[in-house]
C-alpha cells in the first residue's frame, strides 16, 4: 500500500440507497474511492463496505467523521496496514489458442490461479490474494494479450480475535 492510501470498513444498514448516500459524501467532497467492495454480513440486516482511497491525516479524519454522522453507518473503522487481511479476487480472459497455453499453464501453477472457463480459443483465470500478487500476475499476462479484466477491490479483516460489530447504543 502506499503511504497515503488508507482502508475503511464500515458497517451499515442493509438497505436500498445506503450505499448512494456513502459514495456521495466522497464526491461532494471531491475524495476519490480507489476501491470498494459491499456485501452483507453475518447478521442480514447489516452490510460491510470496505473502501480503500487516498488522503493525509486530515482527509482521512474528516472522511470518517462525516461517515459517523450518517445515519444508517453503524461503526467506521480505520483498518491498520499491519495486522489486517487483506484480499482481492481479479478474473481475466485471455483470448489464446491452444499451441500457447503450455507457458500460460506454468504461470497459472506458479501464481497459483485456477482456470474458470476453458474454449478452443480463450482461457479465463481466477486469481485471489494480496493485492501485489494480482498486479504481478495481471502484468505477467499483458503478453499474453489481456482481452478482458475485472477486480473485485480490496477486502479486508483484522487478524486475530478483534472483531468489527456495531455499537449496541447506535
Amino acid at each position: 500500500m502506499n503511504s497515503d492510501e488508507f482502508i475503511l470498513s464500515i458497517l451499515v444498514n442493509n438497505e436500498a440507497g445506503v450505499l448512494t448516500r456513502v459514495s456521495s459524501l466522497f464526491s461532494r467532497r471531491a475524495f476519490n474511492i480507489d476501491s470498494l467492495s459491499v456485501g452483507v454480513t453475518d447478521d442480514p440486516k447489516i452490510s460491510r463496505i470496505t473502501i480503500v482511497a487516498r488522503g493525509d491525516d486530515y482527509v482521512k479524519n474528516q472522511i470518517i467523521l462525516q461517515l459517523e454522522k450518517l445515519h444508517d453507518v453503524k461503526k467506521v473503522e480505520l483498518m491498520p496496514q499491519t495486522g489486517t487481511v487483506m484480499r482481492e479476487l481479479v478474473l481475466i480472459k485471455l483470448n489464446i489458442s491452444q499451441e500457447s497455453r503450455v507457458g500460460l499453464m506454468e504461470a497459472v501453477s506458479v501464481f497459483r490461479a485456477k482456470v474458470v472457463d476453458l474454449t478452443n480459443d480463450s482461457v479465463t483465470l481466477e486469481i485471489t490474494g494480496e493485492r501485489s500478487k494480482c498486479n504481478a500476475f495481471v502484468e505477467y499476462l499483458r503478453a499474453f494479450g489481456i482481452a478482458e479484466l475485472c477486480r473485485t477491490g480490496l477486502t479486508a479483516i483484522t487478524r486475530g480475535p478483534k472483531t468489527l460489530k456495531p455499537d449496541e447504543s447506535v
